[in-house]
């Protein structure tokens, strides 16, 4: 399977012109049965309640059905299950989050990995959502690196409003068949358009969007936004710039970083209507042009992205450099988490494993937040969640579990997670 999908890369690499006619071979038993092992094991269930561990009880049958199905044009995607969960930092907002039926997971893993070989070639590097060996560290990180060593005066801190449930089906459709010209691979992507969403029990079918959660989304989206933003940033706004200018996005956050002021706002002006294009807008209440010039540290303002603050401080020998901290709004958000977890889950476990449970989570943390300048702000909130955790242990009953000395011995034996850089810039 790695080497069909290998010689596919390499073919798109070297011709990105190429067109692939034949695809749907690919869906054959062994890399069936590869995509259904890959599925986690204790995802959420979708409309049909199949789990991974009921479907493999006739893994064998299942899947002789299913490509059946496939091979004779039968097969048609099921509704997708749409939850709200609560959107991290913001109250009351929620963000839609679909989970399909399990069988359908294992059809989209394999249209994820089709659309990976032929795509990833033809992606840019200022791209780094969703792609196989980069994540948000890599974006983080090179954002950094342009900030320190480019000149920069102006940062377009954009973001792009219901991204993923914006995107134009027929227009996704388009740019897919430039590059792919089997219509049965393109009919079963039609498909999933056109299964709709279940939510509270009511089918909705729509035009426009793809569910956040589903496996294939984030390639598509990649894609969408692969036209709309970046072969135009890169192809031609650069070339229409007096200065230096660089895109860096993760889904649908990015900066733009401009050494020209009359670039910044040229580019500005006319985002949302190359965006309209493709029936795409901006957030207008995230998206906002700030000043970040290291000759103009005082006039300076900070900006966010993927949970970190950037802002321009100072070294030990007084010279100005970009550096970063845990974005305050996330840590508020996060601390209240922990409050929420502490007061749920007191009365449930036994104190030490409560604990291990609550390590495991700070653990977590640190190793997401811990990067260079930023060991301050990871340590503050170990501090601040340890707290929080010998506020509610005493509450478990009307007697108190321990004294704050008691407590003082206990964290001597079992320590909470050190901050810790896992990931440096420099």
């Amino acid at each position: 399977m790695r080497t069909k999908f290998a010689i596919i890369n390499r073919l798109s690499a070297e011709n990105p012109e190429m067109v692939f006619n034949q695809l749907m071979h690919h869906f054959n038993k062994e890399n069936l049965l590869n995509w259904y092992q890959s599925l986690k094991r204790k995802a959420a269930v979708g409309s049909d309640g199949m789990t991974k561990e009921e479907y493999g009880k006739n893994l064998e049958e299942n899947l002789d059905t299913l490509l059946e199905k496939l091979k004779t044009m039968s097969y048609v995607p099921g509704s997708v299950k749409q939850i709200l969960i609560p959107k991290e930092g913001s109250k009351g907002a929620t963000r839609p989050l679909g989970i399909g039926n399990f069988e359908d997971k294992t059809v989209q893993k394999g249209v994820q990995k089709v659309l990976e070989a032929i795509y990833e070639p033809l992606f840019w590097n200022s791209s780094y959502g969703f792609r196989p060996k980069l994540g948000c560290h890599d974006a983080i990180k090179a954002l950094r690196g342009h900030l320190y060593s480019q000149p920069v005066r102006k940062i377009i801190d954009l973001d792009l409003s219901n991204y993923f449930g914006t995107i134009d089906h027929e227009l996704l459709m388009e740019q897919l068949s430039n590059k792919i010209q089997d219509k049965r691979f393109l009919r079963y992507i039609r498909r999933m358009f056109k299964a709709g969403i279940l939510s509270d029990g009511e089918l909705i079918v729509s035009d426009e969007g793809v569910p956040q959660g589903s496996i294939c989304s984030p390639i598509l989206a990649n894609i969408y936004a692969h036209h709309a933003l970046d072969d135009w940033f890169n192809m031609t706004v650069k070339n229409h710039c007096k200065g230096n200018v660089e895109i860096f996005r993760y889904a649908d956050d990015a900066v733009i970083c401009c050494e020209n002021t009359n670039d910044a706002e040229r580019i500005r002006a006319v985002l949302p209507k190359r965006l309209s294009k493709f029936k795409l807008r901006l957030n207008s209440d995230k998206t906002k042009t700030i000043v970040f010039n290291k000759f103009e540290r005082k006039n300076s303002k900070s900006f966010d992205l993927l949970g970190f603050t950037f802002y321009l401080g100072l070294t030990k020998s007084g010279r100005v450099v970009p550096k970063l901290k845990s974005c305050g709004k996330k840590l508020r958000s996060k601390l209240t988490k922990v409050n929420v977890w502490c007061k749920e889950n007191r009365n449930i476990h036994p104190l030490p494993e409560l604990w291990r449970s609550f390590c495991r989570k700070l653990r977590g943390h640190v190793q997401y937040y811990g990067i260079s300048f930023n060991s301050k702000a990871v340590q503050g909130f170990i501090f601040k969640s340890v707290k929080i955790f010998f506020k509610w242990i005493n509450r478990r009953s009307q007697r108190k579990s321990m004294t704050f000395d008691q407590f003082g011995l206990f964290l001597l034996r079992f320590p909470p997670p050190e901050a810790k850089i896992y990931h440096r810039l420099f």
